[in-house]
């Protein structure tokens, strides 16, 4: 399964952890991918999406309204 937001298209980034000594471990930091259902023309649609991008839609539907 993808890690990747399928409306803004972003993906997971990667950088260091940092201990105390300064050593570096590689990590990565996922999308925060959640299950909403939308409707998409007129049909009900479970789509794994960012938090951000529901939250970012949701706003623009209440600004439509």
């Amino acid at each position: 399964m993808s890690k990747v937001c399928p409306i803004t298209n972003k993906g997971p980034l990667s950088g260091n952890n940092r201990s105390h000594s300064m050593r570096a471990t590689r990590t990565r930091w996922n999308v925060n991918l959640q299950k909403y259902t939308v409707v998409i023309n007129g049909k009900k649609c479970t789509i794994r999406m960012s938090a951000r991008a529901h939250r970012a839609l949701m706003k623009s539907e209440k600004k439509a309204d």
